[in-house]
């Protein structure tokens, strides 16, 4: 009878082989195993709903600084611009923040865009699609200001100063997060191998997918 030594080291080696690729996704399967149990949480709500207060301008500060990061296909948006930003200049950030800001303003200016936040889903599968190289990076601006759009949506019906430093924290949280994607994490995504990146992407569509057909049949 073979050893169990024997048994013990083909399977430490392909547990070390496998390790290094499967440490950069686990932030990805993470958020995807949370979104199959609970598709619903695509859904960004804003810290002055969690807290049951008034807009105040304070208030509209807060929620806005909080928005992208409570909203979790927002955040893993933006996350996800690393895999593809990492390459661009610096004036891809400021492209997408201002985009982001005129989304904003149209959503304030004229709401009610049909399956919007169905849409903003989509856009994680068009980040996909990108890395793929199916798509063109440019197709990433429109899609930020999507998302600037669908998180002026709860603001509707505020007065002018909340709305105001609302869109102040959304900038200031944005931008911030803007600069960890596609600065603090140029190095490592730059060495990831593109075995990795194409995972990574599928995993992209696969979020994406789910959660677009969870905004339209939910």
């Amino acid at each position: 009878m073979p050893s169990s030594t024997g048994f013990q080291t083909p399977i430490a080696r392909c547990s070390a082989l496998a390790a290094p690729l499967l440490r950069p996704l686990s932030p990805v399967l993470l958020v995807s195993g949370l979104l199959l149990i609970y598709p619903a949480g695509a859904q960004a709500h804003h810290l002055i709903e969690f807290l049951h207060q008034r807009p105040t301008p304070l208030g509209g500060l807060m929620s806005g600084l909080a928005h992208p990061v409570v909203g979790p296909d927002h955040l893993l948006f933006l996350l996800a611009l690393s895999l593809v930003g990492w390459r661009q200049r610096s004036g891809w950030m400021l492209a997408l923040l201002t985009v982001g800001l005129v989304g904003s303003g149209l959503g304030l200016l004229l709401p009610g865009l049909p399956a919007a936040e169905a849409l903003v889903a989509l856009t994680l599968v068009v980040v996909g699609l990108v890395l793929l190289g199916r798509l063109h990076p440019l197709v990433l601006l429109p899609a930020f200001a999507l998302h600037g759009y669908v998180l002026s949506a709860t603001v509707l019906g505020w007065s002018a100063a909340p709305i105001g430093y609302y869109l102040l924290g959304l900038l200031l949280s944005q931008g911030l997060l803007l600069l960890l994607a596609l600065r603090g994490l140029r190095g490592f995504v730059a060495s990831l191998p593109s075995g990795t990146v194409r995972i990574l992407a599928a995993a992209l569509l696969g979020c994406g997918a789910a959660w677009t057909w969870s905004a339209l049949v939910g």
